[in-house]
Formats: C-alpha cells, structure tokens, sequence
C-alpha cells in the first residue's frame, strides 16, 4: 500500500471514529512535509537543515459548534484521542449557523505541480546550484565585495481530507527555489541588492541569471544620493509593485469585510483603481508556486478576477465566510498547516500583464524615479491602505535613466496609487505566490533634500 492509500484510511477511519462519537460533520486533514534549506558563502556550505513535519488536524461539528484538534501520532490510539478532543473542543466554543463542510467538488484542476526530479536531484547538485549563483554574481562586477546569502531551498506535500459529505481527496506537491543577497562597495559607499527564482520544477531554476541580476541591482545604486523634493512620474519595478500589492491582498478577503478590516468594504460594483488595473487570484495558474487542486478544505481552486478594469468585483471566499454572504467558496480555504484550521488566504495573487513595452512605458517619463527597493512598507496601514516609507531606485530624464537616488520618501494611500497608474507594462513576474509588471503612476510627491 503507497502511503496515498495509506493516509486516507488513516483519515477515514479518523471521520467514521467521530460520526460514531457524535459528530454530525467531520473532517480529516492529514498533511506531510518536507523542506530543506542550504546556505553558501564563499564556496562552503554554512548551513543545511532538512526538516520534515507530519500530522493530523481534526475538525468536527455537532449543532452549532464547532471542535478542533490535531496530533502528530497517527497511531489508531493517536487518532481516536484527537477524534475525542475535538468533540470535548466542541463544548468551548460560540455557537455559530454558518459552521458547515463542503461536498466533493463535480470537477478539479488537472495540475502538474510535483516534480520528482527535485527529490531525484542530490544534495551535492543543490549545492552547486547555490554555489554557482554566488559565483555568477562575483563574477559579474568587481565591486561585488560581499554575499551574504546564497540560499537554496526545496519542499514537497502531501495533503490528504477526507470529510463526512462524502470528500476523499490527495494530492502532492513540491517547489524549489534559489535566492541571493550581496553588498557591492566602491569608494566608501555600499549598496544592496538581491535576486530570487522560486519553481515547480527544479530543471527550470537559472543560478547564473539569478546571481547576475542581484549583482546588478546593487552595482547600479553604488554613488546614490537624494535628490530635491518635487512632484514627478513615479514608476514602480515588478518586485516594489508586488509589495504594494501585497497591502492589499488581505483587504481583498471576505474574512477582513466580515470583519470591518478592509478598504474594500461596500465597493464591489465600484472604480477603486485606475481602468488599467486587473488584480487575479488564481489557484489554477500553470506553473503558479501557490497552485493546487484544491484548498485547505477540499474546494476545488479557481481564478478569480477580483478588481477587472479598476473596477472591484469581489473577495476571497472559504466555506465559512461564504456561507455568511449566502455565496459559494471560491476555493481559497488556505491552511498553514495540519495544526489549525482553514482560514481565507490567497493563491497565486498577481496585478495582469499589460500590453505596454517596459522601454516604451519609459521612454515616454520626461522626469521622473523608477523606484527598485521600499524600506517600511511592513509600517503601512493595511485597513486604511496609507503609508509613508523610504525609497530608492535610478533617476529619469526624457526616457533615460540618469543616477541613482536615495534616502527619499514617498507617502500615500494605495487606493490614490492604484488610481493614478496611468501605465502598466508587459513584464509580469512572480515573487513566490504573488506577482506585478512594472507600473507607472502619473504623479506623486516625492520627498527628498
């Protein structure tokens, strides 16, 4: 018997266990994990460290209540015990009509999100991996002085549910990926810069290219200095604008609505960006690191278009919140682990592409700042969206980038940004779950000397 099989007899054991003790709904989620993380500097592995976590997390419903508890004991006396603390879970908490499980999905996702060259691949060939990047990024200027991570890191999952309404569901999944962090120095002044490549297939990952661009981020800023405060085009690179993507996406769940949380409450129908703006969640993005057949509940993921146009179409949904708005689940039930229990997450979270060339979008700022790193956007305020924060990138004039500039500040409210984007490239690219093309934003103060 594989270990597919394996977990879901586990599992619905565990589902029969309380249905037999009381439960009018139960749920089983089992999930084993994996991950290793590798850190280089100067050639020499620094660390490795291979963890792997494996559990039960059981959800039960009797009347109006619901019960939680997990376990790592997948024992039968491990998984009866978790069955009995959940139904003693029950007794605790508020009664609430909305508890409920979802049925089995009619159809899901045919996705290709394991790749068993990752497992395949030796701890030597990830290490080279590592080591290579560093050295593409010395390599690639001398004024590369210091590395400061030469990480790479893999994981895979195995998630099993199996539900009282007939659920019996598994699937796995796995990602790598490699990041770099440098200093580069030159006459007294130093400069950050960092680069990044998360896959779903380990033959995909481009050590060269990653250890190249991070050096080239920190060698272009070396010499920066502030520049004069004045009102200017402000284009955001596709890293900076995933951030400020970022103070969004929990806005745009129903869970933050519900819970009087989000700038987007009472907008649906209405422009909170500028036309040029379509925001996705997209649990079925080929390639997508965050892609997966179904969530954290068993609801078979979707896309959804949440803003089209500027214009706000909806929220994020699991059972529970959907449930409250007499709506269905849009397949975002997004569980962290087996230790607790589904709450309203994103997927693959991404600002469309564009139809404009990022030389074009350029070309056409007379004065302006592109703007490649914001230090303090953890300090925004993502119920009201305003933020003040630190930034630095290159100086432009008449299309061409002029200097590097820092120690300027740029302050606002995300819904005024998204408003004045008067340009949005054709450059989409991800970050981990959550990706931006370049934009441009018509006009902001920018506060300098």
């Amino acid at each position: 018997m594989d270990k597919e099989d394996a977990f879901l007899d586990i599992a619905a054991a565990a589902v029969t266990k309380a249905r037999h003790l009381g439960a009018e709904m139960a749920e089983a989620y089992i999930s084993i994990s994996k991950e290793l993380n590798i850190d280089v500097r100067k050639s020499c592995v620094e660390t490795m460290k291979l963890a792997e976590d494996r559990g039960l997390g059981m959800r039960v419903i009797r009347g109006t209540r619901i019960g939680f508890s997990f376990s790592t004991d997948l024992s039968f006396a491990g998984v009866e015990e978790t069955v009995r603390r959940a139904l003693d879970n029950c007794e605790k908490t508020a009664m609430d009509p909305y508890y409920s499980l979802p049925s089995p999905g009619v159809r899901y996702p045919e996705l290709d999100i394991y790749d068993p060259g990752i497992r395949m691949a030796t701890v030597e060939g990830k290490i080279e991996l590592a080591r290579s990047m560093e050295q593409a990024a010395i390599d690639y200027d001398p004024r590369v002085k210091i590395i400061e991570s030469a990480a790479y890191q893999d994981g895979e999952v195995l998630v099993t549910i199996v539900n009282s309404n007939g659920m019996n569901l598994t699937c796995r999944g796995s990602y790598c990926g490699i990041y770099l962090a440098l200093v580069a120095s030159e006459d007294g002044d130093s400069q950050n810069g960092f680069a990044l490549d998360f896959k779903l297939k380990y033959n995909q990952l481009n050590p060269e290219e990653v250890g190249r661009e991070a050096a080239r981020r920190a060698v272009r800023m070396l010499g920066a200095m502030p520049a004069p405060t004045r009102k200017a085009v402000v284009v955001l690179d596709p890293y900076v604008a995933t951030g400020f993507l970022g103070l969004i996406g929990p806005a745009l769940t129903s869970e933050a609505v519900q819970k009087g949380r989000s700038l987007f409450a009472g907008k649906i129908g209405q422009k909170v960006a500028s036309e040029k703006i379509t925001v996705i969640d997209d649990g079925t993005l080929p390639n997508g690191i965050a892609s997966t057949p179904f969530d954290g509940e068993g609801v078979a993921t979707s896309k959804t278009v949440l803003i089209e146009s500027g214009n706000l179409r909806g929220f994020l949904y699991n059972t529970y919140t959907a449930a409250k708005d007499n709506l269905q689940s849009t397949g975002n039930g997004v569980r962290k682990s087996f230790k607790g229990i589904p709450e309203v997450g994103i997927t693959n979270l991404f600002i469309d592409a564009g139809l404009t060339p990022v030389e074009q979008l350029l070309k056409e700022v007379k004065e302006g700042i592109y703007i490649t790193e914001v230090m303090g956007m953890h300090t925004a305020n993502p119920i009201s969206g305003d933020f003040s924060v630190g930034v630095s990138g290159l100086w432009i004039e008449n299309g061409q980038f002029t200097k590097p500039v820092r120690g300027m500040a740029l302050g606002g409210n995300v819904i005024d940004v998204l408003a004045s984007v008067d340009a949005v490239g054709d450059d989409l690219q991800f970050f981990g779950g959550k990706g931006s093309p370049t934009l441009r934003i018509a006009e902001m103060t920018i506060s300098g000397q």
